[in-house]
């Protein structure tokens, strides 16, 4: 059930590596990570973070 655990932004900046500022920036623009409203609290779920990180994966052919 750590699917439904939330983080807030500095824990969930922590986890992918991010400032916090980074993140903010990455919200404001609606690029980054999904995230919950709880009022005006940000939060994230750990399983949207995750998803964000591998939709990012880039591949590369080393076959060229």
């Amino acid at each position: 059930m750590t699917d439904y655990l939330l983080l807030k932004p500095k824990a969930a900046a922590d986890r992918l590596g991010l400032s916090e500022s980074t993140l903010a920036k990455l919200r404001m623009t609606r690029t980054g990570p999904s995230f919950s409203l709880l009022g005006r609290a940000v939060r994230y779920r750990i399983a949207d973070l995750d998803a964000w990180v591998a939709s990012r994966t880039v591949t590369t052919d080393t076959a060229a």
